[in-house]
């Protein structure tokens, strides 16, 4: 029984270390303390909220450059209640996942959708700029390295970072450190945006799979993690909905049924 556990713990790392490179490979998911995050409620619920749900749509579309239904992903997403704020922040993060041209061409898009609605009359709210000081140098690592083993739930390592430590240094100071620092997007947000990715990519699977247990992680339930595949489903992206499932029932046992 032993054995078995210290297997599942072993493969839960492994697919941490894909996530990992999969990010580092595209980039040429608070510290729970500090700095502080947007308030997030942390309760067992079945469902997304409307806001919440709408935000895997907005990065399905913007991953493969879909820009027609990344515009009215983005209309549904103002009108559900994210801020300008809250959605730029999502665009950007996106370059982490599905890289620079893909997150220019989406706050691009982005751009073009507050227009359009400033010329209707639509007031959208534009929510809180990043507050938290961002620390610098040895301090930034630090923190880097503490979101990041927060995130996981342990410290990562690996033959990868060994072999390319600059790779290593650069996830925790600028992944963990610089971007996920900023404290306008809740953690759980930024994991549903992150699913929205890698559950649209083909060959992302095993960092899929990562980023639902880090989902569980940050609070989001089982039952939301489902949701969130209906909801790609109901949005017109079958095979990401496909995928998000699959990586939820390969969770390690009892995970995928809290």
């Amino acid at each position: 029984m032993s054995n078995t556990r210290a297997s599942e713990r072993r493969g839960r790392r492994a697919f941490v270390s894909a996530t990992l490179m999969g990010l580092a490979a595209l980039l040429a998911a608070p510290a729970f303390s500090n700095p502080p995050q947007e308030p997030t409620t942390m309760t067992a619920s079945r469902t997304l909220t409307e806001k919440q749900q709408a935000i895997p749509p907005i990065t399905a579309a913007a991953a493969v450059g879909d820009l027609p239904r990344l515009n009215s992903a983005l209309a549904q997403g103002l009108d559900a209640g994210l801020t300008i704020s809250e959605t730029k922040e999502i665009l950007v993060q996106l370059y982490a996942y599905a890289g620079f041209p893909r997150s220019l061409n989406a706050l691009g898009e982005l751009m073009k959708v507050l227009e359009a609605r400033r010329q209707r009359g639509v007031r959208d709210a534009p929510g809180r700029e990043p507050a938290a000081p961002i620390p610098t140098g040895k301090e930034l690592l630090a923190l880097g390295t503490a979101n990041q083993t927060k995130l996981i739930g342990a410290p990562v390592k690996g033959p990868l970072f060994e072999f390319a430590p600059a790779i290593d240094e650069y996830l925790k100071t600028h992944l963990f450190g610089d971007v996920f620092a900023r404290d306008n997007l809740d953690w759980q947000s930024r994991e549903l945006a992150t699913l929205g990715v890698l559950a649209t990519l083909q060959g992302v699977e095993s960092q899929l799979q990562a980023h639902m247990q880090i989902s569980m992680n940050v609070g989001l339930t089982a039952d939301q993690l489902r949701h969130l595949a209906d909801v790609l489903a109901q949005r017109g992206w079958p095979e990401a909905a496909q995928r998000a499932r699959e990586a939820l029932v390969r969770q390690p046992a009892g995970a995928a049924k809290r």
